[in-house]
């Protein structure tokens, strides 16, 4: 399951890298495309935090994973 995660967290970074290229991004594209690009790279990023957050929830669910909350030091 950390691997899961692990590779998520690596797809959700890919994601907000592929904007900020877009975004910075100059050359014989117009702006308007270059927003569509960069659009598209953002909702793919919101839809993997998204799916990202129901598999964990799933994984709680089936038992996968236990919280285990903070230690408690004295």
């Amino acid at each position: 399951m950390k691997y899961v995660v692990v590779l998520a967290f690596l797809a959700i970074l890919a994601s907000l890298a592929s904007a900020l290229f877009f975004m910075m991004r100059t050359g014989r594209n117009d702006d308007r495309e270059r927003g569509r690009h960069m659009a598209r790279a953002l909702a793919v990023r919101v839809g993997l935090s998204i799916l990202l957050f129901l598999c964990l929830l799933a994984a709680w669910k089936l038992g996968y994973i236990q919280p285990t909350g903070l230690p408690v030091g004295r």
